[in-house]
């Protein structure tokens, strides 16, 4: 029997986010958010790398991330809430707790990720990684926009 899945739907794990590991796109931003917070829990590195936006995905520390996933115990997921902003290429907000506890003690992170939908793939948008793009280059989402009227404000 399949386990629980760690994003907190209530769900078995191969009928919730371990599709989405498998390969089939996330339907929601919402889902996808769950979907990265289940593969730190489970360590699937390559999925995250996978889910961020490509233009991003070299810049990624692998190792930094597959450290922080093994050395944390997960404590749960709660999502606060979840917001479609519409447009072409669609873009989302979702606001969540993530708890984990670590060799420091028990911690506590709210943040509210963007993400953006490109060729049916919603991806995360992280702010941590900067990107080499000009107000006027084409948006590293590869929408077709220039990036500020696409995704500058999400940066």
């Amino acid at each position: 029997m399949s386990p629980s899945c760690p994003c907190g739907s209530g769900s078995l794990l191969i009928e919730c986010c371990g599709r989405y590991h498998g390969g089939t796109p996330a339907p929601s931003a919402e889902q996808l958010m769950r979907s990265r917070y289940s593969a730190y829990v489970l360590g699937l590195i390559d999925y995250l790398v996978a889910t961020t936006l490509p233009a991003q995905q070299s810049a990624l520390d692998r190792g930094a991330m597959a450290a922080w996933s093994a050395q944390s115990t997960w404590l749960g997921l709660q999502v606060e809430s979840s917001e479609v902003l519409g447009g072409q290429p669609e873009h989302a907000f979702v606001t969540f707790v993530a708890r984990w506890h670590d060799g420091q003690g028990e911690h506590a992170q709210q943040e509210r990720s963007a993400f953006v939908q490109n060729a049916g793939h919603w991806y995360f948008i992280d702010p941590g990684v900067p990107l080499n793009t000009g107000r006027n280059d084409p948006c590293p989402c590869a929408s077709g926009q220039k990036f500020k009227k696409c995704c500058a404000g999400f940066f």
